[in-house]
């Protein structure tokens, strides 16, 4: 079951998908990134890891 490998909360299979890497490891779920800034970062980077 695919999990946030910041604060190993549950994130559904799609989500990983979406926005985990090109292994579906997802480095901040919703809640982290909100936290954290990961979405705006990812972002300004053009969404490289």
């Amino acid at each position: 079951m695919p999990a946030c490998e910041n604060c190993n909360t549950h994130v559904s299979r799609q989500y990983a998908r979406v926005f985990g890497d090109e292994h579906n490891d997802v480095h901040a779920c919703p809640e982290c990134a909100e936290s954290v800034g990961a979405v705006r970062e990812r972002a300004g980077n053009g969404g490289a890891a």
